[in-house]
């Protein structure tokens, strides 16, 4: 997903908007996790960049991004911009002392 979210809507009130785009992602990276998974992947993993357009865009945590929309709107920006990409990812061994 790599889409630039607007923070204005004629009928919507602010607070309303920002939750329907924080459900938006959570619905995106619910789907892209159910997907079957290629033979020696351990589950999917996601690349994330967050900013106010595409160019600015700095990489950031999965877990983090409900919190970055949430100072975009307190920041009273217009928009700004979201990407999240699925890759696999592999589980590494913990070191046994």
């Amino acid at each position: 997903m790599k889409k630039t979210f607007s923070l204005t809507h004629p009928k919507l009130p602010l607070p309303r908007l920002v939750e329907a785009i924080k459900h938006e992602v959570k619905k995106y990276i619910k789907r892209e996790r159910k997907k079957t998974l290629p033979d020696k992947v351990d589950f999917w993993d996601f690349d994330c960049k967050f900013g106010a357009d595409e160019a600015t865009s700095k990489v950031i945590h999965l877990s983090e991004i409900n919190t970055y929309i949430s100072e975009a709107e307190s920041k009273q920006l217009d928009s700004f911009y979201l990407e999240i990409l699925v890759k696999p990812g592999y589980r590494s061994k913990k070191a046994t002392e």
